[in-house]
């Protein structure tokens, strides 16, 4: 790969890492399947059920219908204390890059703000994803969200 096109998709990359949460922190979540591909992968697990090889994870979704499904869910079906995240990413850092798309690694870590004011860190991890171009921009065909700790609060509706 040329120095240009690595530059390429990173900025394609951090431009999509920036919308992705900008969708779901201004509770836009009807927008996030558009980020996916379809078929496509998105699983949020933890590091150490990761480190082990385990397929199984906490939110398992393999097609963009069931993406949309789970935001049909939490708008309409699931009962829960309103909140409202606010995520803070770093920069990828691209692991490959071949004919199937590149694959990249990028930290995270989500503040969870309730209705009453009250502000935690809910979740910090990694993403590791696989994106394809798209004309100007990247799509995720695969987004595993590997969460730090093995204590997930079971509030966990809204996608991180």
């Amino acid at each position: 790969m040329s120095q240009k096109s690595d530059s390429d998709m990173f900025h394609k990359i951090v431009r999509a890492q920036a919308e992705y949460a900008r969708a779901i922190d201004n509770d836009r979540l009807e927008d996030w399947p558009a980020f996916f591909e379809d078929p496509c992968l998105y699983r949020i697990t933890t590091a150490g059920n990761f480190a082990k090889g385990y397929e199984a994870g906490i939110v398992f979704a393999n097609t963009r219908g069931m993406l949309t499904d789970r935001i049909t869910a939490l708008r309409e079906a699931n009962i829960f204390e309103r909140h409202t995240y606010r995520h803070i990413s770093g920069a990828p850092c691209i692991l490959s890059e071949d004919a199937d798309g590149a694959r990249s690694e990028t930290p995270f870590v989500v503040v969870r703000i309730m209705r009453d004011g009250v502000t935690d860190v809910f979740a910090s991890g990694c993403y590791r994803d696989l994106w394809r171009a798209h004309g100007a921009q990247v799509k995720l065909a695969e987004r595993i969200v590997i969460c730090d700790s093995s204590r997930i609060d079971t509030l966990l509706v809204i996608p991180l």
